[in-house]
């Protein structure tokens, strides 16, 4: 590393060191004739930050503010088996919904041990986990060669999750931030319509700036949106109208998909809306295929990250943008979420569980140099950040 920093000495005015969160921070003045000019570096800076054993970038380029970093320690071992095993248990639960979806397989076929006790919510508890042990059972018994049906379902949904936290993970890296591999959460289909909780990563390491932090909040909604979008492209080309028979249809209306013969009516973004009357116009109602419900629950997941809460993606993307008054924003946010919560009673569930991932806070924590500003021509990334919330976000998710 000695070599690598005396390398920057003669392209440096003034330079400051700190230790972060196991990471050394050197936050360094460029001397005027090495400074970037549209958006490049003089050759001695360039072959400087080449060497340089870790991750730089440009807090202010017209100023000359560089800011380099590099991790103290080896990075540390990773738990990949578990890693692996809890996506590999997504991937089984994600086919059981798929093939659920598809009438290929009823993971429902069952009673559930709830009714045999005095005491709903202990009953309610134990049958659910009674029919979740049941799915994996059945899966290991052979059922999992039904569930491979499910595959329209479950690749796409999970490419989703896994571009979402991927882009979380590389940008992460790339500010050399620790982050984990993602932890994928799996979900028995016997307790969730999609098989999964969604998917996780760690940050270990403090986020320095709000430049950070804007970087990594924003990375992974917008890869995520690119294959969410394809995906619904895709799905809902396949989806179909739904012949119209009987009483029982004459209230349906908009997207929809049947689980186990029930009809589970599903709401609409502005995006989801706008591609359903491309593919049916007139129609009031479409049947959505395996691939289309995958994108709308991939797409709905993003708008719930995107929302301006706590640690959520929004909240990380929001603060970096307008620093403290993120806090205003966010408990309007609360404030609008209770309001629909009246049209839907899903929106108590995420509220709480957004605060629960905030620490019970609706506001962002502060970084380490909040008063560091986010320059102008990276706060583009806020307003795409925005748009996509925009046309994501379901006032009502689910018509039920």
């Amino acid at each position: 590393m000695l070599e690598a920093f005396v390398a920057l000495v003669p392209v440096l005015d003034h330079w400051e060191v700190r230790e972060i969160g196991g990471r050394e921070v050197i936050d360094a003045l460029v001397a005027p004739g090495h400074r970037a000019r549209g958006g490049t570096a003089s050759p001695a800076l360039a072959a400087a930050l080449a060497a340089w054993p870790g991750a730089h970038y440009w807090a202010d380029a017209d100023r000359g503010h560089l800011v380099l970093i590099r991790p103290l320690a080896a990075g540390r071992r990773e738990r990949w088996g578990l890693h692996t095993l809890l996506f590999l248990l997504t991937v089984l639960c994600t086919l059981g919904a798929g093939a659920a979806l598809l009438g290929r397989w009823d993971p429902w076929v069952t009673v559930s041990p709830g009714s045999a006790t005095a005491w709903p919510v202990v009953g309610a508890f134990l049958g659910a986990l009674a029919d979740g042990l049941r799915f994996f059972v059945t899966a290991a018994a052979g059922g999992w060669r039904a569930m491979l049906a499910g595959w329209t379902f479950a690749v796409p949904l999970l490419a989703i999750l896994l571009v979402h936290e991927l882009g979380h993970y590389f940008t992460a890296r790339r500010y050399a931030v620790d982050a984990s591999p993602p932890f994928f959460l799996p979900l028995p289909p016997t307790l969730s319509p999609i098989g999964s909780l969604g998917a996780f990563l760690r940050l270990r390491s403090p986020v320095l700036d709000r430049r950070q932090l804007l970087d990594i909040g924003a990375a992974g909604p917008l890869a995520g949106f690119v294959v969410a979008f394809g995906v619904l492209v895709w799905g809902y080309a396949t989806s179909r109208v739904p012949a119209y028979a009987g009483a029982a249809w004459h209230d349906l209306h908009g997207p929809y998909v049947l689980l186990a013969g029930q009809v589970l009516p599903l709401g609409d973004s502005l995006l989801t809306l706008a591609l359903r009357h491309l593919v049916a116009p007139g129609a009031p109602a479409l049947h959505l295929s395996a691939p289309a419900f995958a994108g709308w629950v991939g797409a709905f997941i993003t708008g719930l990250n995107l929302l301006p809460l706590s640690q959520l993606d929004g909240g990380h993307v929001l603060y970096a943008v307008l620093g403290p008054r993120q806090r205003t924003v966010a408990l309007l946010a609360v404030v609008g979420l209770l309001l629909l919560a009246q049209l839907n009673w899903s929106w108590y569930v995420w509220v709480v569980l957004a605060l629960l991932i905030g620490g019970g806070r609706w506001s962002h924590p502060s970084v380490v140099v909040p008063d560091r500003p986010v320059t102008g021509a990276r706060r583009w990334l806020g307003w795409l950040c925005a748009l996509v919330f925009a046309l994501t976000f379901v006032p009502v998710p689910f018509r039920i």
